[in-house]
């Protein structure tokens, strides 16, 4: 530790710090705009000049690093005069257009202009203009002579998203902050850009010109999307969200969201919300009442169960759900005397319950990975913030490996980030590829092999043997694809026995928001029921969807169609119009923004949230829904005031209690080579029924290249 004295108080910072940092750790704040505390020092806006004894000019506190008995002083008026010169400097070409700037209100620059800038400039000349630019439908580029170089954009793209997407050309006063070969930006995480933009150079499109700053009330909220759980900011005027910024929180997201947490927001707002209950008579939709929709809903589960048996309904919920939405659709289900449901539309293999999957480490300690092996899964696109942490500790030392498909990694730039050891194959082989590897280590440690090879490990297997046997802190990750595989069992039992020979933790990374939480409430079928896929192949007479759309959101695909359309009865519950060509009875249930409930992320942890907005037209909270219609059906124990009481029933803590967290498994290792089909994997946008709904992620480049491809398929 270094002792210095900073603005009269001493402060100990570790060695090799900078100002800047044992400015942060007094609490004293130095004026700055390039300086980011995720991102490297580049010291070239030098606003945050301070005065340090004995040196003969100014220095940048963000890159002069501490000495013992250093002496800063922050205030005296030699600093003082040194940020108002910058000041000047950085007015000089910066246009007047704060009145009509989305950036109004809560710009750095505007902020600070307030304490160093002149009432007047001593500059006559014109000032610059530079070119706007079309980098896609997220990021507006449309006033770049805001800009004042602190390169931030430049830096987040090279180090935190992997893909250094702008670039300064030229010098001077010709500098410009650019794509070069006119690309578009096309990051999954672009969106941060906007955030750590310091005045309104960089701009959100679909919010552009849409609302004030200070007209927008904050109100916190959890992403709805994939298992990082990030904690958003939802920025709301007149009871509609305006737009989604990150919360910071150091041990989920840090300080960044991912575009389709950011974005899908418009999907809300959009014309396909379903904002009144509809049932289907004589082939034609007709708006209804809630009496007369859940009446209807209640009195033909009494016929059917009549008819048919309670065994002939079940429900298909959406890992998407809430954790009080899937507790009583549980309820539900069960006092209907049905075991039918589940919430694993994407499996193609469905073991009995041995303990709930989980990430198997904290989503913080993903950042200081030294050896990671990823199985079945597109990382970037499937999990950007997990991903981003994983470049992190590939920055840092660490060495990534990966076993995948061509179509999941097409390429060895496709992570963004280095990879030491990839083994493309067919989904089919990824169980002999994990036993190559496997016998490779037990080459290697002496072990005893769980399958015998039938010749010698290959030299990708070694390599990969010698990656995980090496370092300390490792990690065996299942992805998307792995989870949904035909063989899923024997993948996890493999790992697990990879995981204990090189010490490495093994799990999941998960695929929804609360594919945990999901399994916490028990969403699976019991005593034999059907799950999703028996339900989704015609087992039912009558169905409950909850928040999904089998035709994209299940293995089945369109086939899921034909299936449902055997029952007698399929009751939607969801934002949108979905699922019109099965339905029988469409429920406006409340999106993540118009209810309060709980999400339980990969690592499990349990994050609350409160409805930011209150519910379009006659939408409800789905809990609201379940227990009303329950209420009808004359089921017992129903009697819930608030998603306080539902959760209260789980008896679930903040985070899932250890015990019950578990990737144990007692399956046996199937080598059969019977033909199986590829894991069905959602692209980036197609992952639930908002981001599809969004109308600027569809135009992004990852969504129309998913489009192509579903094109070509079909």
């Amino acid at each position: 530790m270094v002792e210095i004295e900073l603005d009269g108080k001493k402060v100990d910072i570790v060695e090799g710090s900078m100002i800047m940092h044992a400015a942060d750790k007094a609490g004293t704040y130095i004026p700055h705009f390039c300086y980011h505390k995720k991102l490297s020092i580049a010291a070239n806006c030098r606003m945050c000049l301070v005065d340090v004894e004995k040196a003969p000019k100014p220095m940048p506190a963000c890159a002069t690093p501490v000495t013992q008995g250093m002496i800063v002083r922050t205030k005296s008026d030699k600093a003082i005069k040194a940020q108002q010169s910058v000041m000047e400097f950085l007015l000089i070409n910066h246009p007047l257009d704060c009145p009509i700037c989305d950036q109004g209100g809560e710009c750095q620059l505007q902020d600070l202009a307030v304490g160093y800038g002149g009432s007047s400039s001593r500059y006559e000349e014109e000032k610059r203009v530079v070119f706007h630019k079309d980098v896609g439908p997220l990021i507006s580029m449309e006033e770049m002579s805001r800009c004042i170089h602190c390169t931030r954009c430049v830096r987040f793209g090279q180090e935190v998203a992997g893909v250094m997407e702008l670039g300064m050309s030229h010098r001077g006063e010709h500098s410009e902050i650019e794509t070069f070969l006119g690309d578009s930006v096309d990051s999954e995480l672009s969106g941060n850009m906007i955030d750590i933009c310091p005045v309104g150079a960089l701009t959100s499109k679909p919010f552009r010109y849409s609302a004030r700053t200070w007209e927008l009330s904050r109100r916190k909220s959890v992403s709805p999307h994939d298992s990082t759980g990030a904690n958003l900011i939802v920025q709301v005027k007149n009871n509609r969200v305006m737009r989604v910024v990150p919360l910071e929180n150091e041990d989920v997201n840090e300080c960044w969201i991912a575009d389709r947490d950011r974005f899908s927001y418009e999907a809300l707002n959009g014309p396909e919300r379903l904002t009144q209950p509809m049932l289907k008579q004589g082939g034609q939709w007709q708006q209804v009442d809630w009496q007369t929709a859940l009446e209807y809903v209640a009195n033909g589960l009494k016929q059917i169960k009549a008819d048919h048996g309670a065994k002939s309904i079940g429900t298909l919920a959406s890992p998407h759900s809430t954790l009080e939405e899937l507790q009583l659709a549980k309820l539900l289900t069960h006092g209907l005397g049905s075991g039918n449901i589940d919430y694993r539309l994407r499996n193609a293999e469905f073991s009995a319950a041995e303990g709930i999957r989980w990430l198997g480490t904290s989503v913080a300690s993903l950042s200081q990975l030294q050896r990671v092996l990823v199985v079945g899964s597109n990382l970037r696109k499937d999990h950007p913030l997990f991903a981003q942490r994983i470049r992190q500790s590939v920055r840092k030392g660490g060495a990534l490996s990966a076993i995948t498909s061509a179509e999941l990694l097409a390429d060895a730039d496709a992570w963004a980030m280095p990879i030491a050891n990839a083994v493309t194959l067919p989904a089919d082989q990824w169980v002999d590829a994990l036993v190559e590897l496997a016998g490779a280590i037990a080459e290697s440690t002496g072990a005893q092999a769980p399958v015998a090879l039938s010749g010698a490990a290959s030299d990708a297997a070694k390599a990969l043997a010698a990656s995980l046997l090496g370092g300390e802190r490792k990690a065996i990750l299942l992805g998307n694809a792995a989870a949904h595989h035909a063989r899923a069992g024997s993948l996890l039992a493999l790992a697990n026995w990879i995981g204990a020979q090189t010490g490495a933790s093994v799990g999941y990374l998960t695929e929804a928001a609360n594919t945990v939480g999901a399994q916490l409430v028990g969403a699976l079928p019991r005593d034999g029921a059907l799950n999703a896929a028996q339900m989704l192949a015609g087992g039912l007479k009558a169905v409950l969807l909850l928040n999904t759309e089998p035709v994209f959101d299940s293995a089945a695909g369109e086939a899921a169609v034909a299936g449902l359309a055997h029952a007698q009865m399929v009751v939607t519950l969801s934002p949108f119009k979905a699922n019109l060509e099965f339905s029988d009875v469409l429920l406006p249930i409340a999106p993540f923004t118009e209810t309060p409930g709980t999400f339980v992320n990969a690592e499990g942890r349990l994050q609350s949230f409160h409805a930011v907005v209150k519910p379009q037209g006659e939408a409800r909270p789905a809990w609201k829904v379940l227990r009303v219609l329950a209420n009808l059906l004359g089921l017992p124990g129903f009697a819930f005031e608030s998603t306080a009481d539902v959760l209260a029933e789980i008896d679930s803590p903040t985070q899932v209690a250890a015990g019950k967290l578990s990737n144990a498994t007692a399956a046996e290792i199937d080598m059969g080579v019977a033909a199986e089909s590829a894991p069905v994997v959602a692209s980036i946008y197609q992952l639930d029924s908002i981001v599809r709904r969004a109308p600027s992620l569809q135009l992004t480049a990852d969504a129309r290249q998913a489009a192509a491809l579903q094109e070509v398929s079909a």
